[in-house]
Formats: structure tokens, sequence, C-alpha cells
């Protein structure tokens, strides 16, 4: 029998990076309320969020192994969000120019029948080169990345505002840490590598 796998997710970018496993897997989306607790940081925020995602599922979902994650960057100590218009594409991209930029994503996986859990927050960070209002107002033209945290998406033209990258698993600051991930299907059996 094989095992089933739900992403609590309807992101497409998180839906292409389980798909690298080769795993069966379905999607279901998550109804959890956002907001951050008064003087919640940037780590427990995500943590939370994403054992929230995942046990928001059980009821429907008892036999599955539920994934969740959830993400934030932080920017001069604080949480940046998705821009959603390009005057705040522009504003975060400004700010982030010539500075760091910090990308906090949990991940728990949660099985609702045997209450097993694991969570994890995965830290990566990237440095931004200097850009100039031209490229800052090219870039949002070209990809429109309105709906990603950071008002950038690295696995496209993104990467060219990069000065380096900072962190164990590239694939967390797209939204799914896969490194993480691996071992903690491993750990229940559901090697992505078994025969």
């Amino acid at each position: 029998m094989t095992a089933s796998i739900l992403l609590a997710s309807t992101s497409p970018y998180r839906r292409a990076l389980l798909t690298k496993f080769g795993l069966p897997f379905i999607t279901d989306s998550p109804q959890v309320d956002e907001t951050a607790f008064p003087d919640e940081t940037a780590e427990r925020l995500v943590t939370r969020l994403a054992v929230a995602k995942a046990q928001a599922q059980a009821e429907k979902y008892p036999e599955h192994w539920i994934i969740g994650s959830d993400q934030v960057c932080v920017l001069e100590g604080k949480i940046t969000g998705k821009p959603h218009m390009i005057e705040n594409a522009q504003a975060q991209l400004r700010a982030a120019s010539g500075n760091s930029v910090t990308f906090y994503t949990g991940l728990a996986l949660y099985h609702h029948s045997s209450r097993y859990l694991r969570q994890c927050c995965e830290p990566f960070t990237v440095h931004f080169r200097h850009l100039s209002d031209d490229e800052i107002a090219n870039y949002i033209e070209k990809e429109q990345p309105f709906e990603c945290a950071g008002s950038f998406k690295s696995e496209g033209l993104g990467i060219c505002l990069f000065d380096r990258l900072e962190g164990r698993d590239p694939n967390t600051l797209i939204g799914l840490p896969l490194i993480a991930l691996n071992g903690m299907l491993r750990e229940v059996g559901l090697n992505p590598l078994a025969g």
C-alpha cells in the first residue's frame, strides 16, 4: 500500500518543488488565519503557521502525511509580505537594494491518526546587489512578482537582482525546504530514492 501525501497548499511553486521527489501527492488549501501574534518572531510565526496548515487538514485527511509550509521575509528586522501592487513592489526592491533579506520558511509534517508531528524553520539569506530605479522598474514589468514575498522570483529573472545567496537549501527560497522535507519523509518510510 502506498502512503498518501497531502500538500496543504495550492501554491504552484510548492507543488512544482514537491513534484521533484516523484512521490504521488494531492493538494488542498487550508483555511488558516495568518495574522502574526504581537511580538511573535518570524521564526515562530512561520513554524506555527506551517503546523496550523498541516493540522487544519487533519479531520479531512486523517491517514495522509500532511505537509504544511509558510514563509515570510525579513528586511531590517521587519516582516515583509507580498507586495500585491506595483508601488509596494518598487518600495520593497528599493529597500532591499544593497541590503540582505532573510527568508524564514516553516515546515511541518503531520499524520493525524498516529499524532506524528515534525516541524522546523529554515532560514535563507539573499544579498541584493545595488539596483537602479530602471532595473527595478524593468524587473517588475517583466516578471510581475506581486504575489511573492520580497517582490521577486528567484527561480526566474529575480536571480539577476542578487549579489549572492546564503543558506542550506535554495528550494527554501521558493517556499518548500526540500532537504529538510526529505529527512522528515525518510524518517517515516517515504524515501524518494527507495526502489
